[in-house]
């Protein structure tokens, strides 16, 4: 029994449902979902080994949510679709798709290309739990933010793009690329939301410590410098 963890994201009940009982029966873990959104939001928030993508999907089709995957993960991704068209296959593949597959296709076909995407797929690097710039230290594991040794109090939404904006230090942030990362795609509300959560981050870090490590890049976003 292999074990490995497939999303399935198939709009299509019978065709999801007889592809979660063959993969189960070949020993893999299945979870399926029928939509563009919730599927882009369960490969995000849980753990899997492999998605198989359909592209007519609805809410969110499959190109897009496989460019959405590609901006924070290389997870393989095996893209299905009744389409033949070559631009089709161009554009999932110039998107990050491992593979791609046309309906009706043979399951002993989709199993082969499913063992050689997971025989490929990368071992996960190491991640460093703590993050800095300059005298700035969080630590994820603790969840703590401190400043030369002098802890911060941040809420949940404050450590979250303070986490962002350090994974991403002295990289150019679109307000677009924040609010779709830290407040979610699907977020409705004022996009100044980006800018007065800005302020709060300057007035516990940048402002108390005197040390300028955010800043504004006009008509574009932000960034965090690592001085």
């Amino acid at each position: 029994m292999s074990g490995e963890k497939i999303l399935i994201v198939e709009d299509e009940l019978k065709i999801a449902r007889f592809l979660e009982l063959e993969l189960k029966y070949e020993g893999y873990s299945v979870e399926q979902c029928h939509d563009g959104r919730e599927g882009l939001n369960k490969a995000l928030s849980e753990t899997f080994d492999l998605i198989l993508l359909d592209i007519m999907l609805p809410s969110m089709n499959g190109i897009e949510v496989l460019r959405k995957l590609r901006q924070s993960t290389e997870i393989p991704v095996i893209m299905l679709t009744a389409k033949d068209e070559v631009i089709d296959k161009v554009m999932g593949l110039d998107m990050g798709a491992n593979d791609y597959v046309t309906k009706p296709f043979a399951i002993e076909e989709l199993l082969a290309r499913i063992r050689r995407c997971l025989k490929l797929k990368p071992s996960a690097p190491k991640v460093s739990k703590i993050l800095t710039a300059g005298s700035l230290k969080m630590d994820l594991e603790k969840y703590t933010v401190s400043f030369k040794d002098n802890s911060i109090d941040l809420t949940k939404r404050e450590f979250d793009l303070l986490q962002y904006l350090l994974k991403n230090k002295n990289i150019v942030l679109t307000r677009e690329k924040l609010m779709d990362t830290v407040w979610g795609y699907d977020y409705v509300g004022d996009t100044n939301v980006v800018d007065v959560y800005i302020r709060y981050l300057r007035s516990k870090i940048d402002d108390r410590y005197h040390k300028k490590l955010i800043h504004t890049v006009r008509g574009v976003g932000y960034l965090l410098k690592d001085d």
